[in-house]
Formats: structure tokens, sequence, C-alpha cells
């Protein structure tokens, strides 16, 4: 019994973990994950502050829930008007703009909907519906997704339910996989593209629009709401990001042909 003790007082001496209050719970987008940008970044914040991360990343509606919960600490996301509803509504404080990419469409090579003729992104959803190809949709609840419905919205179409669009309800990575298997369109931000596109068949085919801008921004979830988040660590978090080492990790991010796939633009 007593070498027992003996044992598991060893074990616990000698296994290397993180305190509980040294680990915190970043909610974030799965373009962000997906891209590799947090892989690039998160060791420089880690070394700097002894703060561990753990990443948790879901569409925006499903990370901006999580922390309204008090399922996180500090968010990454990418839907400005939830974000601002949010922390409007005090789920979420200290809301820093960080940087950008935008939204594409991409598809087939030989672009059946002639989107690449297009004037404007609107054009080119209307394109894709008018021919009946084949459009793949995140469905999560995502930034992307939202940033899609928007555009539905706006020329007048609702998708839902029609033979030429399926939902996939999965991350941005796991939809443009679901596009290249199927040979359809979809819309995907740049730098989840860029990571890994040469891995897929399909390509881009329409880019540029300045209504497909795609702004990411980080917030704390509100300590008032919920006493056991890491506000301290949050703040660490969030100053660092938009301060200039910060920035300046994310500018360093560029994917194996030397494209930068986010764009610092903090104002701080």
């Amino acid at each position: 019994m007593r070498s027992l003790l003996v044992l598991s007082f060893l074990i616990l001496l000698f296994t290397p973990v993180y305190a509980s209050d040294n680990i915190l719970i970043l909610l974030t987008t799965t373009s962000v994950d997906n891209s590799g940008l947090l892989k690039h970044i998160l060791p420089d914040f880690e070394k700097k502050t002894g703060i561990k991360v753990k990443v948790i990343a879901r569409g925006t509606g499903a990370a901006i829930e999580m922390g309204k919960r008090g399922d996180g600490d500090v968010l990454f996301v990418h839907a400005k008007e939830l974000e601002l509803e949010a922390v409007r509504m005090s789920y979420f404080v200290n809301r820093n703009e960080v940087c950008y990419n935008d939204f594409i469409i991409v598809g087939p090579l030989n672009d059946p909907a002639n989107i690449k003729s297009s004037n404007s992104a609107h054009e080119a959803f209307k394109k894709i519906a008018i021919s009946g190809s084949l459009f793949i949709s995140r469905s999560d609840n995502s930034g992307t997704h939202i940033k899609e419905l928007s555009l539905w919205k706006k020329v007048g179409i609702n998708p839902k339910g029609q033979t030429w669009y399926l939902e996939a309800g999965q991350g941005m990575e796991k939809t443009l996989r679901i596009a290249n298997e199927k040979i359809a369109y979809t819309l995907t931000d740049r730098g989840t593209f860029l990571a890994i596109k040469d891995r897929l068949e399909i390509g881009l085919l329409f880019q540029g629009d300045p209504v497909l801008f795609n702004q990411y921004s980080v917030m704390a979830v509100n300590p008032q709401r919920h006493k056991h988040v890491k506000y301290k660590e949050s703040m660490q978090f969030i100053k660092w990001i938009i301060s200039k080492e910060g920035q300046s990790a994310i500018a360093s991010f560029k994917d194996k042909h030397g494209n930068q796939l986010f764009v610092p633009n903090s104002n701080k």
C-alpha cells in the first residue's frame, strides 16, 4: 500500500502539467484554425506570457453561444453584427478588430455558371442559382455562412430545399473538401482556401467585390456574467494580439507560396 502511495506521489511530482489557472480557453472559428494561423502565432504568446492556450474551433455563431454560456474565456471570430449585438447585451467586453482577409467564390474550373464574368458577388450567386449548379453551404451559422445567406437574400433567392443546394453543416476545410469531391461551388475565406488549395481540384473563380471583406475581431467573455472566466489572461491575449508584436506575428503568416493569408489592421 505504502509503495503504491509513493509511486502515485512520484507520478504527480514528475508529470508536467499546466496549472488550471494558467490555461486560457480561446473560442474561435474553423477558418482561423484550419488556416494554420493559430499554430503560427500562439507559441509566441505562450512563450511571452507563460499562458497555455486551449483552442476550441467552431462556427462563429456556435463560438459566440459558447462564450455567452461561459464555456470559454476569449473569442477570435468574424461576424461583426453578431459580435456587436452580443457586446451590447453585455455578454462580451473589450472587442477589438485584429485582422482581415476576404471571402472568395471557388468552384469547378470549367465554371458551368460562368461566374468568372460576373461584375459582383451578387451577380455570381444569381448565376449559380439560375444555372442550377451545385452549391455547398457550410450551414453552421458561422461567419462565412452568415455572409453567404446575406448574398442570397440580396438577390432575392431562398436556396434552402433546392436540388442544387447542399447544406454540409461542417467547418470550412471540410466544406471545401465536399465541394471538391462533388465538383461544386462554395463560398470560403481566402485563408483556408490558400492553406489547402494544393489538395483541391476546384479553383478560385470570383474575388474582389468589397462586399466580400472579412473582418476578424477578439473580445473577452464578460467576468460580470461569469465569475470563473480568466479575464486577466484574456486581456493579456487581447493586448498582445493587437500590439505591434502580435500584429507582426499575423503579418508574417504566409502559405508556402508566399501568399499572406491575413492582413493585420488593429488601430491600437
